[in-house]
């Protein structure tokens, strides 16, 4: 569990998406959070000013209905809006004098008691909050006015409504607010995911293009990219044709290197038959001869390793089972008195991660010995298995002593220097394996013999 943990955050990472998507989703959700308290204030402003409204609107009729008589409010027994009249009502009318002193109250604050104490100072028109001995809270709309002008008929026309009313409606729109942001919020992380995954399509398909690089398919990058990428597209090319350029001088060294050693191999070799002639000169000419094979054999070997050295940037892909049939024809036609059963347990399609020339050389290899040291069976199986290649090589000869194998596998050891009859140029495998970052290892096989563990 924890190492899938490990992987997932790695992988999380590591991938440029999901750490865009964690910022924009960071970023949407402040967004949201700072947009909550305005879209509230803005709503708490709309409902006071539509509480002003009503209460100004029952404050007219108030107004209306009350008269004067020598300086002396008279009210109706009736007030035009019946909720004044109801005892239970939501609708609470007080009238004060200049002084501050009720002078008339409606019937449906018979139960009421708020402490709100009015001043005429001429401040006009307010609407305010304030609560009763029971902890209720009330809007407060008040209104002075001067009936018939007069200093005497001044008064305080105060209308009130119940804070309970409108806190309904405010839950209400909270809960609705909270449901349409999260709504919004999951949409826009939506169509944000949507806009990242069509906007990596660009990405995606210079990846592809790389791909195809690496396993040969083509040789350089297109031009048909964002104009964003066209910079970085234009750079990859201009290395890949500097790598290119440079492993063909290469090659052309190593073969002019190559045709010039040999010529002053073939002088001395000439020379030596030219000394032969002489009797007493025979040993020193065997001798001779002797250093100047070993050094046209280490010269052709230190060539081989050097040209199979693979590229930096392009990877390439070769079908096992062609490769495999070629060096088999011509081992059955070398060793064709053994009449050697070769068995292939690799599927059809497998490709193998490396040039042809280095696994022509890696397999003959390895085939050539199992072919030499072979009573009759030879065993090639491969296959893909946690993201590597795996290659075996199996016989069913005398095998290798254990002894044997750590000094054979040694870099630089040649196992025909370190066992006789049982050579073959494990220093080129080797050479070639390692420049892939490959292992090579020898356990025994099934078969009776050898098996050659090759993962790439």
């Amino acid at each position: 569990m924890i190492a899938a943990l490990r992987q997932l955050k790695e992988r999380w990472v590591s991938s440029l998406r999901p750490r865009l998507m964690f910022g924009y989703t960071v970023i949407a959700v402040l967004f949201m959070l700072a947009l909550l308290p305005a879209l509230r204030g803005a709503f708490l402003i709309a409902l006071e000013k539509s509480v002003e409204k009503r209460l100004a609107a029952d404050t007219g009729a108030l107004i209306s209905a009350a008269r004067t008589d020598d300086g002396k409010l008279r009210m109706p027994s009736k007030l035009p809006d019946e909720e004044f009249d109801l005892p239970d009502a939501q609708l609470l009318g007080f009238i004060y004098d200049r002084e501050g002193h009720l002078v008339w109250q409606s019937p449906s604050t018979r139960d009421i008691s708020v402490s709100y104490l009015p001043r005429y100072d001429g401040s006009g028109d307010e609407l305010l909050r304030t609560m009763d001995r029971q902890g209720r809270e009330f809007y407060i709309y008040d209104v002075e006015i001067k009936l018939l002008r007069g200093q005497d008929a001044a008064f305080s026309i105060v209308t009130m409504q119940p804070a309970s009313e409108t806190q309904a409606l405010y839950d209400d729109f909270m809960k609705q607010l909270y449901l349409w942001l999260g709504c919004a919020l999951l949409l826009l992380l939506g169509l944000l995911w949507f806009g990242l995954t069509w906007g990596f399509r660009s990405l995606r398909g210079l990846r592809e293009e790389l791909d195809d690089v690496e396993s040969g398919a083509r040789e350089r990058l297109s031009d048909e990219h964002p104009r964003e990428l066209l910079r970085l597209t234009g750079s990859l090319n201009r290395l890949l044709d500097s790598e290119r350029q440079q492993r063909e001088r290469y090659r052309h060294s190593l073969d002019d290197l190559a045709h010039s050693l040999k010529t002053p191999l073939s002088v001395l070799q000439g020379a030596t038959e030219v000394i032969a002639a002489k009797p007493e000169n025979r040993e020193q000419v065997h001798i001779l001869q002797a250093q100047i094979e070993r050094m046209s054999q280490q010269i052709g070997y230190q060539l081989q390793r050097a040209s199979l050295r693979k590229s930096g940037l392009v990877r390439h892909r070769v079908l096992l089972a062609k490769v495999v049939d070629n060096l088999c024809d011509a081992l059955d036609k070398v060793y064709r008195d053994k009449q050697v059963d070769v068995q292939r347990q690799f599927d059809a399609w497998l490709e193998i991660p490396m040039e042809r020339a280095a696994l022509l050389e890696l397999l003959g290899n390895l085939l050539e010995n199992a072919y030499r040291l072979c009573l009759g069976q030879v065993r090639i199986s491969a296959a893909i298995a946690d993201g590597a290649c795996h290659l075996c090589v199996e016989d069913d000869g005398p095998g290798v002593p254990v002894d044997q194998r750590e000094r054979i596998l040694r870099r630089g050891e040649r196992l025909d220097a370190q066992h006789a009859g049982q050579g073959i140029g494990t220093a080129v495998v080797k050479d070639i394996i390692e420049s892939y970052d490959g292992e090579l290892f020898l356990e025994d096989s099934e078969l009776g013999g050898a098996a050659f563990h090759v993962r790439l």
